[in-house]
């Protein structure tokens, strides 16, 4: 049975592969895919998402913009680990396929309405403010939601963007404590699960070995996005952090969690966007949250190597 799907999104090299990966998978129909500002602003954002559905040959996919800046704070972008761009390494063309008139915020809740109820999974892999500000603006979807299957958050690797905070979460805290406190079935990959999702030298090759332009383009983007993590972690390479979200829907069984309480800081200037995870249920807080905590990465790379090939 196919999985309908949302995709929430901040082009991001990575998040590039897990719209590729959705979009190789028949087991996944994408409703629609959403911008939001996060590694670049918007206009960039919404700009590589079709650039990556016109790469994957689904010039038909509907891309809308959504938020600009986050719900109460001033945009945080990561231009030093995606580069100016966002997708800095392959040469993609312009899209000729158009930007939807909608706003992202207004799909999602007419979707989530038009769509039966229970029946579509979100997968924010940026900033949640496009969700957020769904969820505020009208409640009634909160409950019409399959799932939340996030990336974001930290535990055990604690920050990115601060020595407290991942990225995702840190640019609009906000966002995430309204998501996480909704009620949603959420599952959630922190950097904890991403960051044993290395590329390596035989994992990138295994892509430029496809002899297609899209698994010649994935290894560009690799290859890119691979020297930050490289020099600043010291590692082999860098984690494909989103495709872990899309992995997650097709092959469950390689991700290891805990349903764990997740709280949002939103107010300490040290701390702003770390996600407090109960992971040893030290406190009687309810769990809101599959923290994913394990996977396997050879699993993962061989899944996501057979799906982009058939693209």
């Amino acid at each position: 049975m196919t999985q309908k799907i949302i995709i929430d999104t901040d082009p991001g090299q990575d998040d590039a592969v897990a719209i590729l990966l959705a979009l190789a998978s028949p087991e996944i129909e994408v409703l629609g895919i959403t911008a939001v500002a996060g590694n670049v602003p918007l206009p960039l954002t919404q700009l590589n998402a079709r650039k990556i559905c016109e790469l994957a040959g689904r010039a038909d996919m509907r891309v809308f913009a959504g938020c600009d800046a986050p719900m109460r704070r001033a945009l945080v972008t990561a231009e030093h680990v995606h580069g100016r761009t966002g997708l800095d390494g392959p040469d993609l063309p312009e899209p000729t396929m158009p930007l939807q008139q909608a706003h992202a915020v207004d799909f999602i809740i007419d979707t989530l309405r038009s769509q039966p109820a229970g029946s579509v999974t979100l997968c924010p892999l940026g900033p949640l403010t496009n969700i957020a500000t769904a969820f505020a603006r009208a409640p009634d979807i909160v409950g019409r939601v399959q799932r939340v299957v996030l990336m974001g958050g930290a535990y055990f690797e604690v920050g990115n963007i601060t020595p407290a905070a991942e990225f995702n979460i840190h640019v609009d805290p906000e966002a995430a404590d309204i998501v996480l406190k909704s009620g949603v079935e959420i599952v959630m990959m922190p950097l904890d699960v991403t960051h044993q999702a290395l590329t390596t030298r035989a994992r990138i090759r295994a892509f430029r070995e496809m002899g297609t332009r899209v698994g010649t383009v994935v290894a560009e983007l690799t290859d890119f996005f691979e020297r930050f993590d490289v020099e600043k972690y010291g590692s082999e390479g860098a984690p494909l952090h989103d495709p872990c979200v899309i992995a997650w829907l097709l092959q469950p069984e390689l991700f290891e969690g805990r349903h764990v309480n997740v709280e949002i800081e939103t107010t300490s200037p040290l701390t702003l966007g770390m996600t407090v995870a109960d992971w040893w249920g030290v406190t009687d807080r309810p769990p809101n949250a599959t923290f994913i905590g394990k996977v396997d990465a050879d699993g993962f790379y061989r899944l996501l190597t057979e799906r982009l090939a058939r693209l």
